[in-house]
């Protein structure tokens, strides 16, 4: 959930990097930040701030912060509150500097030890247990001090060290959290991802769990956690955009819920055969004998999951599960042959999903699918086969383009496995993939309804409370509508399958609850109507997101916004637009940080 950037430069300070690097990961949401660097002589000097980047730079230059060694961090806080104190880089007396990403689980066995030695904390982070024990371990050497210190370290980190003895040295390790090696021209550098070295470097080395990385000016080798050498590929990753220019937008949140459509349609690939070699193999009967699917997902991606469930049982005519990464990897699960196993992330770095991954794969199930916006993600590199969505970087921490691009990958995936099956014909398949060629256009006819959204959003920001309702399909997008509500606006919101109102929250309904409502016109709407009706008897305030030719009126305490026609089994990727961008307006009239809403991260790498 934090961002790392660390790095030895060769010829010029390594400040500039550090900072870009830091701007690059403020995507992933943060409550404060810090950048520390060592010069020839003298101890670490170090600069930290509660505010954004931007004004971290501002202090750093007024104080002249220059150096060839340093490490830099955004922190989203765990152990402490924000507070300077807590913020990285934490230091160990003026001899050591650590940034950490992760949690050690055996933070208060460690801190008790440390006090017995004698070590005084200045923070209530764990991070600091890092710091000291890596000095109480130092004696000229910090990759043995390093290594030293981890092998007692119990849960996750990703972290970079300096040391005042040694000025041109970084080490860097990594267990349960992502960190790579990026190679430039200028010398060698750490980070959470390769997006945040873009522009220093070009050829990355993805460390695995157990790996320390040693830093030098012009040189980087690796070592596992028993201590030996290894080599490990080095990846050519070209540069991605990074869509900073907001152009007419006000928000990156904004900006992405428009670029669904462009989004959506590089994602759909060019289809010569639908097959198994879209997601990764050569064989293109690679799935033959898959009678279930398991999908695996945190949040927003786990809705992905919910939706997509219909789709495996309609269309494929499968067994198809899905389930929290953060409760399935806890529990007694019984494998199943004849099982793809299908994580779902926009990262491909969530740390409860990877983890579930792992334990799916330590029960035998071999068969693994990752679906992710990152090509190079440990999920990718986890998993036997993948399919790399093609949304592009996703700044706002509020996911909304990821999650149409997710659906897109497993509606293919449902209808490549149908089509394998024999469930679908030649002529069936071709009116589904004709939907689906044809769904940016919807897309851009869904977002034509943000001036009626807008008018809701006058009414609903002054609202304390919601409900969303939808049933089948759609009954997972009112939990993904719930959510974005409550991200960014900090409204109060929850998701219901409409025909479970009248088993308790129908208790809720007043005059003051609003009540917002997906409509498709499908063959629940008459269901739904009655739903709807239950609400009305009680005073609630209906918003109703409805299809072309549902036949709803509106009349005193139901709104209507009507969508383009009912788009079948894709209409719910219509739906959430809508419940998108009223999130949005409601949350811009609120006065929130919608990009960076408070005590949210965008890549979740800690359980």
């Amino acid at each position: 959930m934090c961002g790392i950037v660390a790095g030895v430069a060769q010829r010029s300070s390594i400040v500039p990097a550090l900072l870009e690097g830091l701007k690059r990961l403020e995507y992933r949401g943060y409550d404060s930040c810090g950048v520390a660097v060592l010069q020839q002589h003298g101890a670490p000097r170090r600069i930290r701030t509660l505010a954004r980047v931007q004004a971290l730079e501002t202090e750093v230059r007024a104080a002249d912060l220059n150096g060839s060694t340093g490490i830099a961090h955004t922190r989203w806080a765990t152990h402490g509150m924000p507070a300077i104190a807590n913020a990285h880089p934490i230091f160990s007396g003026d001899q050591i500097a650590v940034v950490h990403n992760g949690i050690i689980e055996n933070h208060e066995a460690l801190r008790e030890a440390l006090i017995a030695q004698g070590y005084e904390f200045a923070s209530q982070t764990d991070t600091e247990i890092i710091a000291h024990l890596i000095h109480s371990h130092y004696c000229g050497d910090l990759l043995a001090a390093v290594h030293n210190a981890i092998r007692v370290l119990k849960g996750a980190y990703a972290i970079a060290v300096i040391c005042k003895d040694e000025p041109q040295r970084v080490i860097g390790a990594r267990q349960g959290s992502p960190l790579v090696v990026g190679l430039g021209a200028d010398g060698a550098f750490l980070a959470s991802d390769t997006f945040a070295l873009a522009r220093c470097a070009s050829r990355f080395i993805y460390l695995e769990d157990g790996d320390i990385a040693d830093l030098l000016r012009g040189d980087v080798r690796i070592v596992e956690r028993d201590g030996g050498p290894v080599v490990r590929d080095v990846r050519t990753v070209a540069e991605q955009p990074a869509n900073a220019d907001l152009g007419a937008y006000r928000h990156y949140m904004q900006k992405e819920i428009f670029e669904q459509p462009l989004a959506v349609a590089r994602t759909v690939p060019h289809l010569h055969s639908l097959d198994a070699t879209l997601f990764g193999t050569a064989d293109p009967v690679a799935f033959a004998g898959i009678d279930s699917v398991l999908m695996l997902g945190c949040g927003t991606s786990y809705f992905s999951a919910l939706t997509a469930r219909a789709w495996f049982e309609s269309i494929a005519g499968i067994a198809a599960h899905a389930e929290l990464s953060s409760e399935y990897r806890y529990r007694d699960y019984v494998p199943q042959r004849g099982t793809l196993v299908v994580p779902i992330s926009q990262s491909g770095e969530t740390a409860d999903t990877l983890a579930a991954l792992r334990y799916a794969q330590s029960l035998g199930e071999e068969r693994t699918l990752t679906i992710c916006n990152v090509a190079a993600s440990a999920m990718v590199r986890q998993s036997r086969w993948a399919f790399v969505t093609q949304a592009g970087p996703e700044i706002g921490v509020a996911s909304t383009k990821a999650f149409t691009t997710q659906l897109v990958a497993l509606f293919l995936l449902a209808l490549t496995i149908g089509r394998q099956r024999g469930r679908l014909n030649a002529a069936q398949t071709a009116a589904l993939l004709r939907q689906l060629v044809g769904l940016p256009d919807a897309l851009r006819g869904a977002l034509a309804r943000e001036p009626q959204i807008m008018a809701w959003a006058q009414e609903l920001h002054r609202k304390d409370h919601a409900l969303f309702i939808g049933r089948g399909l759609h009954y997972p997008i009112a939990l993904e509508g719930a959510l974005k509500m409550k991200e960014i606006s900090y409204i109060h919101a929850e998701g219901y399958p409409a025909g479970e109102l009248k088993h308790g929250p129908l208790a809720l309904v007043t005059d003051a609850m609003p009540v917002i409502v997906t409509a498709p016109n499908d063959i629940l709407l008459e269901k739904l109507k009655s739903n709807m009706q239950e609400v009305r008897a009680r005073g609630g305030q209906l918003y109703v997101i409805a299809d072309a030719n549902t036949h709803l009126a509106s009349a005193p305490g139901v709104r209507l916004i009507w969508m383009p026609d009912y788009y079948g089994v894709l209409s719910p990727l219509l739906h959430v637009v809508a419940f998108q961008l009223l999130a949005y307006h409601v949350a811009c009239l609120r006065g929130t940080d919608v990009d960076k809403p408070r005590n949210l991260a965008k890549s979740v790498t800690v359980e």
